[in-house]
């Protein structure tokens, strides 16, 4: 199960995030999202937990619970979607 973390601090690393998630489960991959300009991290990613379970369990104990002086947002993640309007938006003269 995919889940969607956010207001991760900019600071904090993805191993970091891994042992948080490790309490709950098997972890199997943990995503942090960096700006591709600064390399700076956005404030939020994402965690791979194969077991559905564990996933719902974590996601329920860890949304809302202090990360490194800040609350986390925890959801599952939603599918992502290719948005063709914004495209559109920005190639366009006017």
């Amino acid at each position: 199960m995919n889940i969607y973390v956010g207001n991760i601090p900019r600071e904090t690393t993805e191993s970091a995030v891994r042992e948080e998630f490790e309490q709950y489960g098997e972890v199997a991959s943990v995503s942090l999202i960096k700006d591709k300009f600064t390399n700076m991290l956005k404030g939020f990613g994402f965690v791979e937990m194969p077991n559905k379970e564990e996933a719902e369990n974590a996601i329920k104990n860890l949304d809302g619970t202090m990360f490194e002086g800040r609350p986390l947002t925890v959801n599952p993640a939603k599918p992502r979607t290719e948005n063709r309007d914004r495209q559109k938006r920005f190639n366009s003269r006017y």
